[in-house]
């Protein structure tokens, strides 16, 4: 029997992540078994060059923190003729994506479960993504922890270095203020363009899925936040 893998990442002072104690179902239990070694990417495997998983001409989407998957496992599976990268660290929403993908017979989606800023250090090239998604970031909403947030400035120079020219960071969020400091740290960076122009804020495109937690937020009134910017060169 395959032993469930543990997150990886390096020894780091500050977390973005807390890894929670969730019970893994034998489900997903059986799906690290049966899967895990056709989806899972370790930390330690290389670049996605140098494991031969990007494919010239396609594009290359990475979703940081995916949670359980599903709008994920949608994206890949409506856009086969592009290349999906899933990082996530808990792992029950690991083992439900990599179920359904196999089931599906998905072959255009690999997943880490790693910390991310580990993983965008050492597993991409400088201009290999097209697309880089960031959906429903834990926002550390008290300040004491706001050093925890994922969208600091080192992870935005790390962002920038790995886009392809035109690529997108897309960031979704149903934190008004942590959008609006999203939004003021992304204009120190000539690099990127913000899509929405003056108007800032970015009408959710097609290819985001809404969860069902967003959906039932919406319903009770909740707004979310899509930013959408291109790096310029």
């Amino acid at each position: 029997m395959l032993k469930i893998p543990k997150p990886e990442f390096k020894e780091k002072s500050i977390r973005t992540f807390v890894i929670r104690a969730g019970r893994i179902t034998e489900g997903q239990r059986a799906a690290f078994e049966q899967w895990w070694p056709r989806y899972g990417l370790s930390l330690y495997d290389g670049s996605l060059t140098d494991i031969g998983y990007l494919v010239p001409g396609k594009k290359l989407v990475v979703e940081i923190g995916f949670g359980m998957g599903d709008s994920l496992f949608e994206m890949a599976r409506v856009e086969q003729d592009k290349q999906f990268v899933g990082i996530e660290v808990h792992p029950p929403g690991v083992g439900r994506l990599i179920n359904c993908a196999g089931e599906a017979g998905l072959d255009n989606l690999r997943v880490y479960m790693a910390d991310a800023n580990d993983v965008l250090q050492d597993c991409f090239d400088e201009k290999s993504v097209d697309r880089l998604q960031l959906f429903f970031p834990d926002p550390w909403h008290k300040k004491k922890h706001h050093k925890r947030r994922i969208v600091q400035k080192e992870f935005v120079t790390r962002v920038i270095r790995l886009l392809k020219p035109g690529g997108i960071l897309h960031i979704a969020t149903d934190w008004e203020a942590y959008a609006q400091a999203i939004v003021d740290l992304l204009r120190e960076f000539e690099e990127l363009e913000n899509l929405a122009g003056e108007a800032i804020y970015s009408a959710r495109p097609a290819y985001r899925p809404q969860t069902k937690f967003e959906k039932r937020g919406e319903r009770l009134g909740h707004r979310v936040w899509d930013l959408l910017y291109c790096r310029r060169h």
